[in-house]
């Protein structure tokens, strides 16, 4: 039997490359997708070896995740639940899709994955397995009762590890779980379950890997100019720069600023609520120069329906259903009305906030005449507005005359 394995060398992966090749006398595969770990990738392809792999991938995937998962995700302006910018999400497909084509490439029977039989994690691999590999064989040893009985805990997990001299002493040594990817990195479990734990104290803040604390950040401002071309950043201050360039430079410039920062409980898609603490510098900033964008250039109506489809877009890629038709038919909408924001949005960074100072377009819908307060010439007559008011309180004075109106 031949196995692929989503490996990232942590205490999970690091178990389960050994604990699979025992239990179905399998040849393990690993595979790393780099999507923005970096310095957490060095030495994976060692380490697997050293615990039983007899092959090991790392695939770059960055440019891929930042243009085709980071950027439309970008575009429709996804936020789940008002607050979280679906770092760890988006990148799932991206992941299960290319180890579905190392599989493909490799002859494997099966693929496995080290996610919790409590996460999203779960669902979302297993989801992009079903739509990409219908017939493939899937092992989820969290969800086999053999596996939990014998790890019920970290502590079996690392005296497994030390049993077959396997090296997870950085695993074992972090208070909470880490997960960095371009988009963001993200912080649960462990000394973090406490929703009343504060991380932002002088003792805990050293958590933080991409951005300084609001008040250690520089005491003055600075400006930061974005071009978009048909809702796509693609410059910043004047230099063209592909997605992942533009992610990498602005996690820089956002992170020195202290932008980027939510701590939230959210509503998994299993049924519990969970607390994470997330960084996401660059796409703070994407995410709200992109939007100022679009008031300039997209038609309301337009944008009030693309709005009223955000929540629903948000929860499927947090759900794991990047592959299906209901998302696909969403991106259509949503790419189509992003035809025209196009132009540049100019931000003030300062302590943790943005601040919107400018933008412009040559296919604004602005008119300033027609905006005027100081009686400009336009084609906006005021005499107009009396029947468009008179006939939009017709309803509301029947109903009052009939029926007596609404309390007060």
């Amino acid at each position: 039997m031949k196995i692929v394995l989503a490996y990232s060398g942590g205490l999970d992966t690091s178990v389960l490359v050994s604990w699979l090749k025992e239990h179905y006398s399998a040849e393990i595969i690993t595979f790393a997708a780099d999507v923005g770990q970096e310095e957490e990738l060095d030495g994976l392809e060692e380490k697997a070896k050293a615990t039983g792999a007899s092959k090991h991938y790392t695939l770059d995937l960055v440019e891929e995740f930042a243009a085709d998962f980071i950027y439309p995700m970008l575009r429709a302006n996804a936020i789940y639940e008002g607050q979280y910018l679906l770092g760890t999400s988006i990148a799932r497909p991206l992941i299960a899709k290319a180890q579905i084509e190392i599989a493909e490439r490799e002859g494997a029977d099966a693929v496995a994955h080290g996610a919790t039989g409590k996460g999203n994690d779960q669902v979302r691999f297993e989801l992009t397995y079903g739509a990409l590999a219908p017939q493939v064989q899937i092992i989820s040893p969290w969800r086999m009762e053999i596996f939990r009985k014998a790890f019920p805990g970290r502590t079996e997990m690392i005296d497994y590890c030390r049993e077959h001299k396997i090296d997870v002493e950085a695993s074992a040594s972090k208070p909470y779980s880490m997960d960095r990817i371009l988009l963001h990195i993200s912080y649960e479990a462990g000394i973090l379950e406490d929703p009343w734990f504060d991380p932002t104290t002088e003792d805990n803040k050293g958590m933080y890997k991409l951005t300084t604390a609001p008040e250690d950040a520089p005491d003055t401002a600075e400006y930061v100019e974005l071009d978009f071309e048909q809702g796509n950043c693609v410059a910043v201050d004047g230099v063209a720069m592909n997605p992942a360039q533009v992610m990498r430079h602005l996690n820089a410039l956002a992170g020195k600023h202290g932008v980027g920062r939510v701590d939230i409980v959210e509503n998994r898609f299993v049924g519990m609520k969970s607390r994470g603490v997330y960084e996401t510098p660059a796409g703070t900033i994407l995410l709200h120069a992109h939007r100022n964008m679009e008031t300039l250039t997209m038609d309301r109506d337009l944008m009030h329906l693309r709005d009223s489809l955000i929540p629903r877009y948000a929860q499927l890629v947090y759900n794991g259903f990047w592959y299906a038709p209901e998302r696909e038919a969403l991106q259509a909408l949503i790419d189509d009305s992003q035809k025209t924001v196009t132009g540049t949005v100019r931000l003030k960074l300062y302590k943790g906030n943005i601040t919107t100072v400018g933008r412009k377009s040559p296919l604004s819908l602005y008119d300033e005449d027609i905006a005027s307060m100081e009686g400009v010439a336009s084609d906006y007559n005021p005499d107009d507005a009396s029947g468009f008011i008179r006939l939009n309180a017709l309803r509301l004075r029947r109903r009052a005359e009939a029926q007596g109106g609404p309390e007060v």
